[in-house]
């Protein structure tokens, strides 16, 4: 894979102008684009569509997460919008998740399922906080296998926890690393974070990068710092 398709940037934003501009000046540079909550509650799928439309993979970051009925049923909506990858919250249970692979099927052009472990501005002192004992990496390593077994197709995980979970789930097993921040960029609201390169040498396949990018001066040139980075 070619450095810069493992950078999904995050398009945290409610403006669709501002968005449809960093898409395009990113073209080329970066392998696909997050639109999460923020996007989404502003633009729905409209929004999507149109940055769809600009011809990037598009990495719907809705994190579901309810009884099983309700989430097998927004998932398959939001697989209508045919993004290369969904997620949900591995926390709502082994039923869930299991509802949501039967909801995709095992189509060839189905989008890829990840669960969200622990959010990457957790540390162990917030888990504690809410009754989880024990460190995040086990968390993480727990939901993960639940994960697996439930039949989804990866974790959304730090890249700290990365080289445990390759390990532990396989090489075929999605690895997405959100909390991702090159040396010269601030750590901003995340915790657990790394550099680009030491993601993937950690066993990450895709990054997610947000305002280091989004943030740049010139945010094509962001990009390509990072994939040269990626590529030494």
């Amino acid at each position: 894979m070619h450095p810069s398709k493992r950078i999904f940037v995050a398009l945290d934003t409610s403006d669709l102008d501002h968005a449809l501009a960093l898409g395009r000046d990113l073209a080329g540079h970066v392998g696909g684009v997050k639109v999460g909550k923020e996007f989404f509650t502003a633009l729905g799928p409209d929004g999507v569509r149109a940055v769809a439309g600009l011809g990037f993979p598009v990495f719907l970051d809705l994190k579901f997460h309810d009884v099983p009925a309700t989430v097998s049923r927004a998932v398959k909506a939001a697989a209508a919008l045919k993004p290369f990858i969904i997620n949900v919250h591995a926390s709502g249970g082994g039923k869930m998740m299991r509802a949501v692979a039967e909801a995709v099927g095992d189509g060839s052009e189905r989008p890829l399922v990840l669960a969200v472990t622990v959010l990457t501005s957790l540390g162990d002192d917030d888990l504690a906080a809410i009754g989880i004992a024990g460190s995040s990496e086990t968390q993480v390593l727990r939901l993960a296998r639940l994960a697996k077994e439930s039949g989804l197709d990866g974790v959304v995980c730090s890249a700290l926890e990365a080289e445990a979970l390759r390990a532990a789930m396989g090489s075929d097993f999605k690895l997405v690393t959100p909390g991702i921040r090159p040396e010269w960029a601030a750590a901003d609201d995340q915790k657990r974070i790394t550099t680009p390169a030491q993601a993937v040498a950690l066993g990450a396949d895709y990054l997610v990068i947000g305002r280091p990018i989004t943030g740049a001066a010139d945010p094509a040139d962001a990009a390509r710092r990072i994939a040269d980075e990626l590529d030494r």
